[in-house]
């Protein structure tokens, strides 16, 4: 059964097909398909979301290159990854990896399919009036806590967005990140697991820097929000980049969004 026909790159067109450049992590790309259906308004399976998904986890990690610990450039490897799927006739890119956002040129270098960026729908809902009066809460902050891998942050993907809009981007310090990189990398992506618990101090200290909300900037950490039991963190703001680029994706590929539900 041959797979639908995009044809020529139109993202806005109802039922494009959707090319997703994963496996930067696994599991949380696997996270983000199960976003993308819980969040389409759909009664039967024709009403859902076309995909096709290059699980593709030997990418070179991203963090390591983007700090200079690592020769091994990512890259080239999204770059080939993102022709692939042109060639499949996607209708647009989507990312469910911030850090990999940094060689968002790459991508856009080697093929004219458009990608959806993740930094920009996450930037796009703290900016959001809507979101603010209705699926978040309180006024719109001043300043936003970054929690992300090292790659991120130096890669200036989200300071630089948020700056362009006069929002402020405060990150942990050091002994806060040695924290969060050691629940993305040796919890979530050592196949351990964890949730936001161990994160509970560094948000605490985030917000008491003037954070007025907190963006999980790593779809790993996405995976431990899921793992999160309810309540951990009542009364802090938090914007979840997998969320929002699901969000963004339903969207983007002509469907509706269902009636706000509960994701993580």
């Amino acid at each position: 059964m041959a797979l639908p026909d995009a044809g020529a790159p139109d993202a806005g067109a109802s039922g494009a097909l959707v090319g997703v450049l994963g496996g930067v992590g696994p599991l949380a790309t696997v996270l983000f398909m199960e976003r993308v259906v819980r969040l389409t308004d759909a009664a039967r399976d024709q009403d859902h979301v076309d995909m096709m998904v290059l699980q593709h986890a030997t990418v070179p990690d991203r963090t390591e290159f983007v700090l200079g610990r690592s020769a091994d450039d990512p890259g080239p490897v999204l770059a080939a990854d993102a022709r692939r799927l042109a060639g499949a006739g996607v209708g647009f890119l989507v990312l469910p990896c911030n850090t990999a956002h940094a060689f968002a040129g790459a991508i856009a270098a080697a093929t004219s399919v458009p990608l959806l960026s993740a930094v920009d729908a996450t930037v796009s809902a703290v900016l959001s009036r809507d979101a603010w009066t209705g699926r978040l809460s309180g006024a719109r902050p001043e300043a936003v806590g970054l929690l992300a891998t090292e790659g991120t942050i130096a890669s200036g993907v989200y300071l630089d967005a948020f700056n362009a809009h006069g929002v402020k981007t405060l990150v942990p310090d050091v002994a806060d990140q040695a924290t969060v990189t050691a629940l993305i990398y040796d919890g979530v992506k050592a196949g351990r697991g964890g949730d936001l618990t161990a994160l509970a101090g560094v948000v605490a200290n985030l917000r008491s820097r003037g954070a007025g909300a907190i963006v999980l900037g790593c779809t790993e950490l996405s995976v431990a929000a899921e793992a999160t039991p309810p309540g951990l963190l009542p009364d802090v703001v938090l914007v979840d980049s997998l969320d929002e680029l699901a969000r963004a994706t339903v969207l983007r590929s002509g469907r509706r969004l269902r009636a706000e539900v509960a994701v993580g």
